[in-house]
């Protein structure tokens, strides 16, 4: 089919209209808003934090850089960004405004009001001019974007020539026997730990189906790679179940 409004995505495991599945994905973030940042803590036992370190330690901020973070609604890349850099500025863009709200209430983003602007926007059609900024990043957000190629486009439209891009996504684990492990972890434990804390087992469940149908590591790899960007690398951590990838606009 041609027509763009039979066009067919995946929503976790369902089946559904491209045009759905952005107001899905936003119903879902809406939902977890207030409670997103303690689930990060209890699903990955903290991990989360430790991923996000290494980030910074490839991505290595410089002062007078310009970071966009792209579904960072919490700001956790952007305060830590500007915690290593504070001279530099980063915009925060996320399509859930109650995202960017419970962002905004925390004690980091009083501090660092003056480097840090919040706008709504779709990474698939970000509202910023060509060669804007130095740095993207998505930080577990691209998985959940309607055409993942789109938002590479516009991420490769929106840097300047030198610019990096850098997304810490979840990812495949290259052993079967500890996929299968993680799975039942997954499965079993945290869509019921979404009802208890968050109550709302529906949107851990999404959750967790869609990162097992986000594309592996080389995959994705070459999706970035096919939308422009030179010097592709990915860096694996904790064995898989999280990757950096890292590219450049040349």
């Amino acid at each position: 089919m041609t027509d763009s409004a039979s066009r067919q995505t995946h929503f976790g495991f369902q089946s559904v209209a491209e045009e759905d599945k952005a107001g899905l994905v936003h119903g879902v973030f809406s939902s977890v808003a207030s409670k997103y940042d303690v689930m990060n803590d209890l699903m990955s036992v903290g991990i989360h934090r430790l991923w996000k370190t290494a980030m910074m330690d490839w991505l290595a901020p410089r002062d007078g850089q310009r970071l966009l973070d792209v579904a960072g609604g919490t700001g956790d890349i952007a305060f830590r960004f500007l915690d290593r850099a504070p001279g530099a500025s980063v915009t925060v863009c996320d399509m859930t405004e109650s995202m960017l709200v419970e962002g905004r209430k925390r004690a980091e983003a009083g501090r660092l009001a003056d480097r840090l602007s919040w706008v709504t926007g779709d990474a698939m059609a970000l509202p910023f001019a060509d060669a804007s900024f130095d740095r993207y990043t998505i930080s577990f957000g691209i998985r959940n974007v309607t055409r993942i190629p789109d938002a590479l486009a516009e991420a490769f439209r929106v840097l300047r020539p030198g610019g990096r891009l850098m997304v810490l996504e979840f990812s495949q684990l290259p052993v079967p026997a500890l996929q299968w492990a993680y799975d039942r972890y997954s499965f079993n434990v945290i869509p019921p730990l979404g009802q208890l804390v968050a109550s709302d087992r529906d949107s851990y469940q999404y959750l967790v189906e869609s990162i097992r149908r986000f594309p592996d590591q080389e995959s994705f790899a070459a999706m970035i790679g096919d939308a422009g960007f030179e010097r592709v690398q990915y860096r694996n951590l904790s064995m898989g179940i999280a990757a950096l990838h890292s590219g450049w606009k040349l």
